[in-house]
């Protein structure tokens, strides 16, 4: 009788009857997924969260689908990541498959459309935050100069035809600098703040490289290999000077608020940089200011990791943005004029397959008392410039966007 029993019950769990345990482990991993999706950070309930983004529109609270998921006794239990860094770390080691799981989950039981479970939010509903902070990443490198439109925006016509011919015959090596990042790094929605008595702050739409695994020394032909996702980064910039005259990229690329990042990260399988051209634009208050794409880089993503990864080492969650086109404010190769942005400005990144990062734009209006370097003023107008960006002031369209679905932000 014993034998017969047992004989029945390795039967049993040998075709994956019996208890949850026994078929959880024997549960094959999703390798596809239904549609691609993107990752990020929100304040829901008054906590962040990582949350999975379908559809630039909702946003699922990857914590509680999880619970929700290994409710069913398929699915074995897989502890979930409490911040950013952590998921890269993990996403090519497990984590990708569930998020999988999580997402087909999702679309096939409707939890898109008609009544939502309480852990799917529409975007509008909740805030979204910088998709990597608290731990912020380690380092953020942009780099200077790497668009060839973007060559010599403040000189003559036939002057900038050289400079570029040159660049164009001889790239050189990239050149990268630091922004600051905690305290540099706002999210989607949050305000820029251009300080007291500076007034000549400046946009550059970035694409923006997050890398998944540690790089040092890393050749360009493995970079893909470290790379986790896409995101954008508005490099804004103090086009002001430092006390005295004179350049400081302290001054002008270290300043509170002058990261924006976000508003989320595109994985790479979904990302079809570098195999074909990205367009990526800037719009402030509605007016077009820069339009181009990736073709026009001069030192691709891979080859400013491999030159970053030789300097310093690069770790997952850090940042390097690819550079700028034409079409910043202090250039006049586009307008023919320069331009910078004011109080009560709206400014709008977007870039195809990731989405749109946008800010209001604040002055402060006094500093406090005390000793110190204060920097002086650098005193500009719109009456500097020779006409405005726009005959009429625009009526500011925040949700003029060419590639993504994002509502309207109030």
């Amino acid at each position: 009788m014993r034998t017969t029993l047992a004989s029945i019950l390795f039967l049993a769990l040998a075709a994956g009857i019996g208890p949850g345990p026994v078929s959880a482990q024997t549960a094959s991993l999703a390798t596809e997924v239904a549609e691609p999706f993107k990752l990020g950070t929100f304040q829901i309930d008054g906590q962040d969260r990582l949350g999975i983004v379908l559809r630039d529109q909702f946003v699922v609270d990857l914590h509680q689908a999880n619970h929700n998921l290994e409710r069913n006794y398929r699915y074995a239990p897989v502890p979930m990541p409490d911040h950013m860094i952590s998921l890269i770390e993990r996403y090519d080691y497990g984590l990708k498959n569930r998020i999988y799981e999580i997402v087909n989950y999702a679309l096939d039981s409707g939890h898109l459309s008609g009544s939502t479970p309480a852990y799917v939010h529409r975007v509008q509903d909740i805030r979204t935050l910088a998709p990597i902070q608290r731990p912020y990443p380690t380092k953020i490198l942009n780099a200077a100069v790497n668009y060839f439109d973007h060559i010599s925006e403040g000189a003559s016509d036939e002057e900038r035809e050289q400079a570029i011919a040159e660049r164009q015959a001889d790239r050189g090596h990239p050149y990268l600098f630091h922004k600051t990042v905690e305290g540099g790094v706002i999210g989607d929605g949050d305000t820029i703040v251009i300080p007291y008595g500076r007034d000549r702050a400046d946009w550059e739409v970035e694409l923006s490289a997050v890398i998944g695994r540690t790089a040092k020394y890393v050749p360009a032909t493995e970079a893909d290999d470290h790379i986790f996702g896409y995101t954008i980064q508005i490099d804004v910039s103090d086009r002001g000077g430092r006390p005295g005259g004179g350049s400081d990229w302290y001054v002008g690329k270290g300043r509170d608020t002058y990261a924006p990042i976000g508003p989320w990260i595109t994985p790479k399988e979904f990302f079809e940089y570098p195999n074909r051209h990205i367009g990526q634009r800037l719009l402030l208050n509605g007016a077009t200011m820069q339009d181009s794409g990736t073709d026009d880089m001069i030192h691709s993503v891979a080859e400013l990791i491999e030159y970053g990864s030789s300097v310093s080492t690069l770790y997952p969650g850090d940042v390097v943005a690819a550079g700028s086109p034409a079409g910043v404010g202090s250039g006049i190769a586009v307008r023919g004029y320069q331009w910078f942005m004011q109080d009560g400005d709206f400014v709008v990144a977007e870039i195809e397959g990731i989405g749109a990062l946008r800010h209001p734009v604040r002055q402060e209006t006094s500093r406090p008392d005390g000793t110190g370097s204060f920097l002086p003023p650098t005193p500009w107008s719109p009456d500097d410039a020779p006409s405005t960006p726009w005959e009429t002031e625009p009526t500011v369209d925040r949700n003029d966007l060419r590639w993504s679905q994002q509502p309207a932000m109030e």
